[in-house]
């Protein structure tokens, strides 16, 4: 569908998508400025009290970045909520949003009608993140704008559907925005995702292995290093079945291979977990798309090498056409 104002100034059709604990205003003004969108979740401001001083940044400095490139305006943003009730924080942080006007914000673990509802009453527009059809029709029902597929091999909490599948379902009887996200690295991957239906790639793991990431610079390499074979599908660390790196695993003393199930009442997605292991500072999320990143840059560097694979994706397309 066309893209609404002001996402359809977008350099490339990107998500950047909020990492746990890696996603700051550094890296979201950076992923801005190069011309996709930059997103963080609002529980990696701390303490609460810094969601405020975070939004006023990355406001201040994308509207400088405007003023002195009109030719090439920056990229909007997107706040991350997670809207499981054990989030105490949640109405808040949504007060600070509509303070700011944040122009997406994106919901996960729980669909709640209220939150969209006001994020529609501002002006914005919500992505809900979704493993299924079923769930994507109540995210619909409740009043989301769009949703975000994650298919099998997405980083961090990840479904394990395939992701011709998912997108298959859901364009059945959804003609509304959609980020694909899993194992999409490069910019071969984001046409795809515009083939099956999709508006957007949305792209966290190689984001991590960026100047702008706060991440261990050990995390860093561990995903340029990293390969499909090196990602485990375990609920052990959250309580949530997610996408992490094997090598990390092994660090923390874990056999990966024989990790036992985590009981999902104690969920728990902050800096805790279900082992003494804390997810995601010693367990590092990754999807199964990292073989694609061979080295640690900017972010620029980054969406420089998607833009190029994009457009050479696009003309050998256009070359196989009869």
């Amino acid at each position: 569908m066309p893209l609404p104002a002001p996402f359809d100034r977008l350099r490339l059709p990107v998500i950047g998508s909020p990492l746990f604990i890696v996603s700051g205003p550094e890296l979201v003004i950076a992923q801005c400025k190069a011309g996709i969108i930059g997103s963080f979740p609002a529980l990696n401001a701390r303490p609460s009290g810094m969601l405020d001083e975070w939004l006023h940044q990355i406001t201040e400095e994308l509207a400088a970045h405007n003023r002195d490139n009109p030719d090439r305006p920056a990229a909007p943003f997107a706040v991350n909520q997670i809207v499981h009730k054990s989030n105490a924080r949640l109405d808040e942080d949504m007060q600070v949003c509509e303070k700011w006007q944040v122009p997406m914000v994106i919901t996960s673990l729980g669909a709640r009608e209220e939150v969209f509802r006001a994020v529609d009453n501002w002006g914005g527009i919500t992505l809900h993140d979704i493993i299924n059809n079923r769930f994507a029709r109540k995210a619909i029902e409740k009043g989301a704008t769009g949703l975000i597929p994650v298919a099998a091999g997405a980083g961090g909490h990840a479904g394990v559907q395939s992701p011709f599948a998912l997108m298959q379902e859901i364009r059945e009887w959804f003609d509304g925005l959609i980020a694909l996200s899993g194992s999409i690295a490069n910019g071969y991957s984001v046409l795809a995702a515009q083939a099956m239906g999709a508006d957007f790639g949305y792209i966290g793991s190689a984001f991590i292995a960026t100047e702008e990431a706060n991440a261990d610079r050990a995390y860093k390499q561990g995903i340029v290093d990293g390969s499909a074979d090196g990602i485990v599908y375990t609920n052990l660390f959250t309580g949530v079945h997610g996408n992490y790196l094997r090598s990390s695993i092994e660090n923390a003393g874990l056999d990966p291979d024989n990790l036992p199930e985590s009981d999902p009442s104690k969920m728990n997605f902050g800096s805790g977990g279900n082992t003494k292991a804390k997810a995601w500072k010693d367990i590092w999320g990754s999807g199964q798309g990292v073989g694609a990143v061979k080295s640690v840059g900017t972010v620029a560097d980054m969406v420089d090498r998607l833009e190029r694979e994009y457009q050479d994706a696009k003309a050998e397309l256009a070359a196989k056409t009869i």
